[in-house]
């Protein structure tokens, strides 16, 4: 990235939230004070931000930042990568030791579950919180890759951490959708389609053959493995967490940040930003979606923040309770004069619906049409053709677009490069395309109702520095906003193109608008005239 570029971004760092000279002291940041905090899933979008957010605006002794070897990279290698990331720049800028407070352990959730070193583990038994992000995310993974990972590796965590003594609370990062077969999802646990132990036992004795078979019939309503997994992990948090200061946190789907630590940082097409990224640069012109459903979407920092609310709201309550039940009072026959009505044993582990519709809702209509509109102001040189898309609510319709603007167009373009002598590349991007629109279209297709009276109160119980450091309420932004940060990250952090280009790219634009609407008309005027011609054809056969 150019240093023009990253200059430019160092406009983007939030202003609003000064974390000096506050008058308030901030709970949160005096809670993980010293901390050893364990972070699961510490390389993803979450985790990156997360680690980020920690280091930055808390003042912890260490985070543990779990990494493995991956696409043919070390994990050192990997973890000197993860640092240099734009994500990092205002943490550089303000806290420049910060690498002396993390630890890179080798490890990570595999197939056969947590896999650490004996010294790794004997390190990691001085966390004081941990939060557990680390999850397969594909929609489209085998069963067994998807619930060793996600079910048995949250297992695994829970247990390891019942070997901690200094542990004071644990987040499990889940997703708002994990219960997406009930239409209003409430912050409770759900019944599961089958018992997450008994799940666990099926897939070390089925082979994969047999296991593929009976998939589509474990899964049942569950739109695909990874929802599936989610919520059999919430049943693992239930029955594993019994006694253990933890808590879910569900946010709904994420897109990148608003203000921290840097407007707009994204790091993957998943979910709305991939719609975005193929609307935005004119290869997707139809997406399977009803425009008036409720969009539920979240700033990921936003996210972040709910999360470190979490953790000290679970580790204060459970302090609390605690140091309760040891006070002396009435025995009622209970002769050691226990509290016995504060132990929080026998009850269930919190959840916290991290979602933006109940307080602040939006369309999906709305949001392609901020997309339009801010993404046409700051196109990039990357763009393909103008931006065109359609909101087709009805399936047949939508797939009489597809095969008209995506698979005709592709399958010329792909003829003309092979005569040219080119490498064929439309047709296998539509292919990519397609799967991941399929994928948002159950989201946009559907619509469901939340409740989120759990987050209301962390909200409530914040005192003025803290909901200036961690800035959750979802109740006071505008979409707007919101919108055209995101749409000026994608340009910069996931197509890489800096913003001196600008200029450049709008003329292009101008340029590629009226080739699309000279297409558009010649095509019209072609459709006239062969319906004109059939038309005089047929009155001519009549009479």
């Amino acid at each position: 990235m150019s240093a023009r570029t990253r200059d430019k971004l160092n406009e983007f760092v939030s202003d609003t939230t000064n974390e000096k000279n506050l008058d308030d002291k901030s709970e949160i940041t005096e809670f993980f004070d010293g901390c050893n905090v364990l972070v699961t899933g510490g390389s993803g979008f979450v985790g990156k931000l997360l680690v980020e957010k920690l280091l930055r605006s808390c003042n912890v002794a260490k985070v543990y930042l779990i990494m493995r070897a991956k696409k043919g990279k070390s994990s050192e290698q990997r973890y000197k990568e993860h640092f240099e990331d734009v994500v990092y720049d205002r943490l550089r800028k303000e806290k420049p030791d910060f690498a002396s407070k993390v630890v890179m352990i080798e490890g990570g959730l595999e197939e056969s579950g947590l896999v650490l070193s004996s010294e790794s583990r004997d390190l990691l038994r001085d966390s004081h919180v941990i939060f557990h992000g680390a999850a397969t995310v594909r929609f489209d993974d085998k069963l067994r890759f998807a619930v060793n990972i996600n079910v048995r590796g949250t297992k695994e965590v829970l247990l390891y951490a019942r070997e901690m003594p200094n542990l004071k609370a644990i987040v499990h990062i889940g997703t708002a959708f994990s219960n997406c077969v009930n239409k209003f999802i409430d912050e409770v646990y759900y019944d599961c389609p089958i018992e997450s132990d008994k799940l666990l036992t099926l897939i070390d004795i089925l082979d994969d053959e047999a296991l593929e078979y009976v998939t589509p019939k474990l899964i049942g309503k569950w739109p695909n493995t990874y929802a599936f997994t989610k919520t059999l992990a919430e049943d693992v948090v239930l029955k594993c967490g019994k006694g253990l200061p933890v808590c879910i946190v569900r946010p709904s789907i994420m897109i990148g940040t608003y203000k921290e630590p840097v407007e707009g940082w994204i790091n993957n097409l998943y979910g709305p930003t991939g719609v975005v990224v193929g609307a935005g640069i004119g290869l997707l012109r139809s997406l399977h979606c009803e425009h008036s459903n409720i969009a539920d979407m979240i700033p990921a920092d936003y996210v972040i923040n709910n999360i470190i609310a979490a953790a000290w709201d679970i580790g204060t309550t459970k302090m609390r309770k605690s140091v309760k039940a040891l006070t002396p009072g009435k025995t009622d026959g209970n002769e050691s004069g226990l509290n016995k009505n504060s132990d929080q044993d026998d009850e269930n582990p919190p959840i916290y619906n991290c979602v933006s519709s109940v307080q602040n809702p939006t369309t999906w209509g709305e949001f392609m049409k901020h997309t339009e509109t801010y993404g046409t102001k700051i196109p990039s040189k990357k763009v393909l053709w103008y931006y065109c898309l359609t909101l087709n609510s009805n399936l047949w319709i939508h797939n009489i677009y597809i095969y008209l603007f995506h698979l005709f167009p592709a399958l010329i373009v792909d003829i003309v490069a092979r005569l040219a002598g080119r490498k064929p590349i439309l047709l296998n991007a539509y292919k990519k395309i397609h799967k991941f629109s399929a994928v948002i279209s159950y989201f946009c297709t559907q619509q469901w109702k939340f409740r989120n009276d759990n987050v209301i109160k962390l909200w409530d119980k914040l005192n003025p520095t803290d909901r200036k450091i961690f800035y959750f309420h979802v109740g006071e932004f505008r979409w707007e906003d919101v919108l055209s940060n995101n749409i000026m990250g994608v340009r910069l952090f996931l197509l890489n193109d800096p913003l001196d280009s600008l200029e450049y790219s709008r003329k292009r634009y101008v340029a590629l608008r009226i080739a699309h609407y000279t297409v558009v008309t010649i095509t019209c005027l072609l459709l006239l005239w062969l319906k004109w011609t059939l038309l005089c054809t047929i009155f001519s056969m009549v009479f």
